[in-house]
């Protein structure tokens, strides 16, 4: 079973008749048949008393209608939980863990050497977040009399409709356009989804890694190349990416398509993230600067795997915390969607993007308790559950819909009231 070499055109994925002659989809409304609007012939004057121009909602408004709709629910059984238990809402989405280290940075900036404990080891260096939220969080304050805090809140917000978007629009492109509103809605309803409402790093990664993979799709090279660099600049996740666009320039070369455009597109995708290592290597004077301060400040290696294999079958035979039997089903159901993807011979960019994506999370060794977080930016995992949704009856899905919201804002409490550690 291997992929498919080339990604596929707009008239693989949909009917030719959904097709106008540059490779748009506005002339169908998804159900098969064409937009009215669409049909008129080119210089067609407008109706009489007619305005010349119409405001549209964006055809994406279902999905990020329905994504915020499941946010909202989501954060509001947090803000019941938190106000029966004490804590401020506020605090538990700009205030604890990564986002406070966001912050700091935007505030102080990177450290310039490893800092170390008392007794001489060394302790959390924020060298090993990447800048980018940092970057906007600091652009934002500079600019408005918005806190750190909210200027993180606020870029993270307004990152997560930009990736539900974008996941709608690889969901519509690859199948049709209730898959897209589909896998945006799952993604917002995932175990680990209180993070999108953070002032983390994820929905930012997730809001480029998703157009990028839509640029990607419909051999927009420049554009796919440039979004994979900006990707690179917010988390080392963007790995996953570099090679999905690395590895379709590889074939689009191979069999001398688009000319010289999937040579730029390979060229720019590592950019962002090369970048920032060798930031990192030249603040501590060394080329493996930032694995470094991932090893011995943070204590995460790559392994292969043996680390989370360890970890599992110690969850699976003494009695263990929650969050580390949730975690442990995430790796199980993220391998099992894995392999359908692979069975289902998505296209090279989907499958690229998620087997690394995959592998690097589970061949990474430490915070194990953290992979189910990792394993959520892997939004193209989503694909066969949604694509299975599309098909079933209205009442299953919103059946299906009710239970992972409201179990996903259930845990949303207990990772932010109950667990000590980062989500």
């Amino acid at each position: 079973m291997s992929a498919p070499a080339a990604t596929p055109s707009d008239a693989d994925a949909v009917p030719p008749a959904a097709v106008s002659t540059d490779g748009s989809r506005d002339a169908e409304d998804g159900s098969g048949t064409p937009d009215r609007d669409a049909l008129k012939a080119p210089g067609s004057a407008p109706a009489a008393g007619g305005r010349r121009w119409r405001w549209r909602w964006p055809d994406a408004t279902p999905a990020l209608l329905g994504y915020a709709l499941v946010r909202f629910v989501g954060l509001l059984i947090l803000v019941v939980f938190a106000w029966r238990a004490g804590p401020d809402p506020w605090w538990l989405l700009t205030g604890r863990f990564d986002s406070g280290w966001y912050q700091q940075i935007a505030v102080q900036g990177y450290d310039s050497a490893i800092p170390l404990q008392p007794d001489g080891s060394f302790r959390s260096s924020n060298l090993a977040f990447f800048p980018l939220l940092p970057l906007l969080i600091d652009v934002l304050t500079a600019v408005t009399p918005l806190s750190p805090a909210a200027a993180g809140l606020i870029v993270a917000w307004l990152a997560s409709l930009a990736a539900a978007w974008g996941l709608y629009a690889v969901g519509r492109h690859l199948h049709s356009r209730a898959v897209g509103v589909l896998l945006a809605m799952l993604w917002g309803a995932v175990p680990h989804a209180v993070v999108q409402s953070m002032a983390y790093s994820e929905p930012l990664f997730v809001a480029f890694a998703a157009w990028s993979l839509y640029a990607l799709l419909r051999r927009e090279w420049l554009l796919a190349g440039a979004l994979c660099l900006v990707a690179g600049l917010a988390r080392p996740t963007a790995s996953a990416l570099i090679a999905a666009v690395g590895l379709t320039a590889l074939v689009a070369i191979f069999r001398r398509q688009d000319g010289w455009r999937p040579w730029a597109a390979a060229a720019l995708a590592p950019l962002g993230y090369l970048g920032y290592l060798t930031f990192v290597g030249l603040r501590l004077g060394r080329l493996d600067g930032y694995f470094y301060v991932q090893r011995e400040s943070w204590g995460n290696t790559f392994d292969g795997g043996a680390d989370t294999i360890s970890a599992m079958n110690e969850v699976l035979t003494k009695p263990q915390l929650l969050a580390f039997y949730m975690v442990t089903l995430l790796i199980g159901i993220a391998i099992m969607l894995t392999v359908l993807l692979l069975l289902d011979r998505y296209p090279l960019p989907v499958l690229a993007f998620s087997v690394v994506s995959v592998a690097f999370v589970l061949g990474t060794a430490g915070a194990y308790y953290g992979k189910g977080r990792y394993l959520m930016p892997v939004f193209t995992l989503l694909l066969p559950v949604a694509t299975a949704l599309a098909a079933a009856r209205r009442r299953t899905q919103v059946v299906v819909l009710t239970f992972l919201v409201l179990t996903s804002g259930w845990y949303a409490a207990y990772l932010t009231l109950d667990w000590r550690w980062s989500p």
